[in-house]
């Protein structure tokens, strides 16, 4: 059996602030929305809770370049910081890194205000320097209260309000993982979402055992419905799952055929003679390629 390495070494380094490079800019009026005051307060009050991560500059030792982090370098920056901790990757990851996750999710929110309400801060005092209301934090607070440990791990890195937790937390362990996958496999995390699985959930896989008040235009047959397809899809999700490991390398494999196949003058002239429609959607398939490994 095939071991798999660890991408980034689990040890984090300090690495000074001036020795680390974005990758992208950012965004005009980044400095002044309120989600980067967030996060510059909560650094100033509580610290930083997760490392950058950053991918070492081969041609020039004791550099290197911010795959994610870059609100939090920004922030870092202005509160004066000089040094930073860091997971620095082992390979190449500026390809595979998911550089769109917005690392400060809905949990590692509720972590911070919980460890920065444990280090003796107020949640009033939270509250007036994030600038929302004191029941808001306290939400925050009990984010993850009734959600088991696995659906837990699946949003861990997802944005998700405390009321679609109020409407998950209403079921059981395993039906809230089944429905935790659907609405990250669907990328919906609305609470209108949680609210349409949870009435389509059976009553003994509910906290109380008995099924929440009927909705508004749906019948029992619509109900009785909805409760066999979301079964079905369900399944359908657990196949497509099984495969889509193989799948996605599969394609991948096929488009950088496609790609090395028609830079062949040869083969590109015989086609545009012969089959025209042919070489265009090739063209248009390799384009596609060349663009995602560009991102």
């Amino acid at each position: 059996m095939s071991k798999v390495g660890l991408g980034f070494d689990p040890q984090p380094l300090e690495v000074p602030v001036e020795n680390i490079l974005p990758s992208r800019g950012m965004p005009p009026g980044l400095a002044t929305s309120r989600k980067f005051r967030q996060i510059k307060v909560s650094i100033g009050e509580i610290g930083l809770i997760e490392p950058l991560t950053v991918s070492p500059v081969p041609s020039d030792p004791g550099r290197f370049v911010l795959l994610d982090g870059h609100m939090r370098l920004l922030a870092l920056r202005e509160l004066g910081r000089t040094h930073v901790p860091c997971l620095a990757a082992i390979d190449d990851e500026s390809y595979t890194y998911n550089n769109r996750i917005n690392r400060l999710s809905s949990i590692q929110e509720h972590y911070m205000l919980r460890r920065a309400i444990e280090r003796g801060v107020s949640p009033e005092r939270l509250a007036k320097a994030l600038s929302v209301d004191v029941s808001h934090i306290m939400k925050k607070m009990n984010l993850l209260e009734g959600i088991c440990a696995e659906a837990a791990a699946l949003l861990e890195d997802r944005q998700f309000s405390a009321e679609m937790a109020r409407v998950i937390r209403k079921m059981k362990p395993t039906r809230q993982i089944e429905c935790v996958e659907l609405m990250t496999s669907a990328n919906n995390m609305t609470v209108a979402y949680a609210e349409a699985l949870l009435a389509a959930t059976p009553a003994e896989l509910l906290v109380d055992g008995r099924k929440p008040r009927k909705m508004s235009g749906v019948t029992k047959e619509q109900m009785a419905k909805m409760e066999r397809e979301m079964a079905n899809l369900q399944g359908q999700y657990r196949l497509v799952e099984q495969t889509y490991g193989q799948d996605v390398l599969s394609l991948v494999l096929a488009r950088g055929y496609l790609a090395k196949l028609i830079e062949n003058a040869h083969v590109a002239r015989y086609l545009r003679q012969r089959a025209p429609e042919i070489l265009e959607q090739f063209e248009s398939i390799a384009a596609a390629a060349s663009l995602e490994g560009g991102g």
